[in-house]
Formats: structure tokens, sequence, C-alpha cells
């Protein structure tokens, strides 16, 4: 059974992504991964807007001073968004992939304003563990944190930040794992087994960390999106009515309302799976947190 939702806007996206609610324009912004696209919707107004980038676009923070840094392609670029579509963009970093093509996925800032964001093969059926997960630092440094990874996707972060998690797509994975987290130097370290969602319904996609320190994962193929406790206990799951839910984040004036992006099935009609690719408000009963921007540093 279908969990009570509203649908945000009109669009449909190939693969939405990367949700962001910005408060002081009371608006949702997220990404359409293949099509390139930055869309914005004012909650007010219902009115929806967008901007076609230059490259495919994984993920995206707001920035401290304006702006947006938006992990593409090819590197991590500073986007400020103009009226009517238009915008500037400048490559703060290229990034050297191992292969092609490739390109940045699933990623958020960590609660002091680092940028962080995982690489993959652009064919995730292939099952290459070529990607990596990347930290964008305040100082404009590109790290690689960590390899073998498949298809990067629930990167957050505890409340307090000291814990991270990071997931695993791809069905030899299907796992979220946890890691110590220094907050001082935006280290991972102790890898552990978080949840095995093999023991659930879904593969672990895009996610979310409320204001009690519970993990909200979007299980695609499953149409649910679960909440797991801090010790890794399924609490609940609420269901979108789409099959493939992809990242889901907190918004709305009391940030508690949890948007949820989606995506389309290769092969699946509109007729069959109508609401493939959209955009859905669910009422998950808790409230979130403010998503954490990236400390940019002023421009001279």
């Amino acid at each position: 059974m279908t969990t009570n939702y509203t649908l945000i806007s009109e669009a449909r996206c190939e693969t939405g992504e990367s949700p962001v609610w910005v408060a002081q324009e009371s608006s949702l912004y997220w990404l359409d991964i293949p099509a390139g696209k930055i869309y914005r919707w004012h909650a007010s107004s219902d009115q929806l807007s967008h901007w076609q980038m230059p490259e495919m676009v994984g993920s995206m923070a707001l920035c401290t001073t304006g702006g947006w840094i938006v992990a593409m392609e090819t590197g991590i670029y500073e986007v400020r968004l103009q009226p009517n579509g238009a915008y500037t963009h400048t490559k703060l970093t290229h990034v050297d992939h191992p292969t092609t093509p490739m390109r940045f996925n699933d990623g958020r800032c960590d609660r002091q304003g680092r940028f962080l964001s995982g690489t993959m093969f652009n064919d995730t059926k292939a099952g290459k563990s070529v990607g990596s997960l990347y930290q964008f630092g305040i100082d404009h440094q590109l790290t690689r944190l960590m390899g073998d990874l498949i298809v990067p996707n629930g990167l957050a972060f505890s409340p307090d930040g000291c814990t991270m998690y990071l997931a695993d797509t791809h069905a030899s994975r299907q796992t979220v794992w946890a890691f110590d987290y220094d907050v001082d130097t935006g280290t991972p370290r102790n890898q552990r087994v978080f949840v095995d969602m093999h023991q659930y319904l879904g593969r672990p996609d895009g996610a979310a960390v409320d204001a009690e320190g519970c993990y909200w994962v979007c299980a695609t193929d499953a149409g649910l999106v679960s909440r797991f406790t801090p010790s890794g206990k399924l609490d609940r799951s609420l269901a979108v009515p789409t099959a493939k839910p992809a990242m889901c984040a907190f918004g709305g004036e009391n940030l508690d309302t949890l948007f949820v992006t989606s995506l389309k099935r290769p092969g699946i009609s509109d007729e069959e799976d109508p609401h493939a690719g959209r955009i859905f408000a669910l009422q998950p009963g808790v409230k979130g947190l403010a998503e954490p921007q990236f400390k940019n540093m002023p421009t001279a």
C-alpha cells in the first residue's frame, strides 16, 4: 500500500538526484543526472525552473558564499544560477578517472562544510569497481578517500558529524557501511557493515539522516524509503508510487517533509509506471536537519 504523498511540480526526470531544500527561498532544488539539468521548485508559487549544465550532473550543495558546488562528469564546478535559465560556471578541480566513461554520482557536505561525492562507471550493469569517494575541501584540494566502489550512494552524516554512512547500490554489494569520521581532518576510519540490504527489500540508493540520528535510505526496486536506527535496526518503511526512488532530503518550513526523487526504468513505458521520475513529498512523522553548506572561500 502506497504511503500518502504529494507530487511536486510537473517535472519528470530520467534520474532524479540530489534534492536540497533552501529554506530562505522556500524552494527545493534537484538534478536530472543524464539530462544535465538543475531544477528548482518554489513551494508557494508552484513555479518550476531549470538550468541546462554542460555535462551530466551527479550531486550538488549550496555554498556559504552563494551559488552551488556541483559534481559533474569531469570535475567539481562552482555554478551560479541566474533567472530565465542563465548561469555561470567555473571549474574548481579536475578528476582523473581510471577509465571512461565515468562521472560523479551521489554526494553532499559533511557537517564541517567539506563536499564529498563518489564516482562511478556510467554503465552500472558492467559492475566495474572503478569508483572512488572524493572529498573537496575548503582549500579546494581534491582528496581520494577510498576506492573499489561500483555505484557509490547513500552518503550521509550523523547529527554530530562523527559517523559517516556510505552505500554501494550494485546488486553484488547492496550494503550500507558506517565509518568513524574525524571531524577535524575529514578522514573516515573503521569501516563496518551498518545494514546488509540483502536482508531487506530493495537496494540502497540515496539517503538522509533525521534529527533523531536515524538513517533514511531509498530502497530502489522496492518502491520504499526505509528508516534504520543508529544501531542498524529497521524502524519503518514508507512506500512511494514507483519502483525506483533515488534520493531523499528533509525540507519544508519545519523540516518535517521528506522529499524523494525517483528515476525511470529502461524499457518501462510511462503508461506502465506513470510516476517514474517524479518528485514526491512524504510526511515521515519526524524532523530532519538543515543540509550543510560548502564553506567556500570568498572570492577576492
